[in-house]
């Protein structure tokens, strides 16, 4: 049973659990509400970790999801620093590290992500760096602070956007990756070589095909270089591990939800609990686009499901339908990526504009159907490309490369 004092309890005081509370109160909840974090922090956006907070261009106050006083406007009880160690859902309760419960009329779950490890000797030597929270990458701006070698390991997006802050930083920055060219699985190889040529272009030592044998220290405990299977040692007086993460769903799966890489949920963001929900990073939700559960792990889903997830616990209709995008920056290089494709789930990459001189957009096609639009440094087209998506429609793909003919008459 229920008590009729329960709150709405948000697990993670993340983006999507901010946005979350936001949204409950906007929606007109007027009762109790908790949100619970781990991280000492106000609520904060990840992405300026790895790009403009990164690099100094913005302020630690602008990552904030909301100023310290809007809470206590709100009524949200806001506990940073708490770690939720159970959720028992025959009891509708949550129960914190130190043994005290708190009573959930309805639970959301916004527990995010964590980096993955690399399980290799000298994995724990100091100077060898996660990029996650503000501490993370406070740490590494102090790095920036004097010319080093810094080894990135995994030529992901994070290790991408961290190498061409440590390059505009003045470091010098090898990248290791054991795939053929950066952002392979994500882009395909068509569009992977755009960034590998970025990289190279701003004297970044690019090393694909290589594998991790162990992070070598010296006499001080310290990083000092990275040991391939080859035998080759890469200097290092600091190593940024960027190989992925994965969802936090352990509370969700020791309570017995369907768990498969994210808390499974059907697109009103529902779990198999009709009191559980789950959003952002740790959520792997159905999508009517799309057929499928998808889960994916960039700010435009932890910034909107939130106001599917606050509808859905307040009892409305609602369905989480829009269509993925994600963007980055990168030495002089920006994009924006609307639309969600499986690797290898494209027959063809067309190209409209000038590839070389990175102005461009390219789609993923399959059958004539646009399945993702991504454009580099051309600005004020992702509606168009959002729609052609959406649409699932065939389209010509020679009018699809013209430059001539507008995207919104494709």
């Amino acid at each position: 049973m229920t008590s009729r004092n329960a709150a709405h309890v948000i697990v993670g005081a993340s983006l999507a659990g901010a946005k979350a509370a936001e949204a409950l109160r906007n929606q007109g909840y007027r009762g109790p509400l908790v949100l619970i974090g781990t991280e000492a922090d106000f609520p904060y956006e990840r992405p300026p970790l790895s790009k403009g907070y990164l690099s100094g261009k913005d302020g630690r106050e602008k990552i904030f999801v909301h100023p310290e006083e809007w809470y206590a406007e709100q009524q949200i009880d806001l506990r940073l620093g708490t770690t939720v160690t159970a959720i028992d859902r025959d009891a509708h309760e949550v129960e914190l590290a130190d043994g005290s419960r708190i009573a959930y009329a309805k639970l959301l779950l916004t527990t995010g992500a964590s980096p993955r490890r690399l399980p290799v000797p000298g994995a724990e030597l100091a100077g060898v760096h996660y990029l996650r929270t503000v501490q993370d990458s406070d740490a590494l701006r102090e790095l920036f602070a004097s010319p080093k070698r810094l080894v990135v390991v995994g030529a992901g997006w994070i290790g991408l956007e961290a190498t061409a802050a440590a390059r505009e930083a003045g470091l010098e920055v090898t990248v290791l990756e054991a795939a053929e060219l950066p952002l392979l699985r994500v882009l395909g190889r068509e569009v992977a070589e755009v960034f590998a040529d970025l990289h190279r272009a701003h004297g970044v030592d690019l090393r694909f095909g290589v594998r991790i044998e162990s992070f070598e220290g010296g006499a001080d405990g310290r990083v000092s270089g990275v040991r391939l299977a080859d035998g080759t040692v890469v200097p290092a007086d600091a190593v940024l591990v960027g190989i992925g993460a994965a969802p936090n769903t352990q509370l969700a799966e020791a309570a017995g939800l369907p768990v498969r890489d994210g808390v499974l949920t059907d697109s009103a963001l529902c779990t198999a609990d009709p009191d559980v929900f789950a959003a952002g990073d740790a959520a792997r939700a159905e999508h009517p686009q799309y057929g499928t559960a998808i889960r994916v792990e960039h700010w435009a889903n932890a910034l909107n499901q939130p106001q599917t997830a606050a509808k859905s616990m307040l009892g409305e209709d609602a369905v989480y339908d829009r269509i993925p995008y994600f963007y980055t920056d990168q030495f002089e290089l920006g994009m924006e990526y609307v639309g969600y494709v499986e690797p290898d789930g494209y027959d063809r990459v067309v190209f409209r504009g000038d590839v070389p001189g990175k102005e461009f957009i390219a789609f993923w096609t399959k059958d004539g159907r646009v399945l993702a639009g991504m454009n580099v440094n051309i600005w004020d087209v992702t509606d168009p490309i959002r729609e052609l998506v959406r649409s699932g429609r065939p389209v010509d793909l020679d009018r699809l490369a013209d430059q001539s003919v507008p995207l919104g008459e494709v």
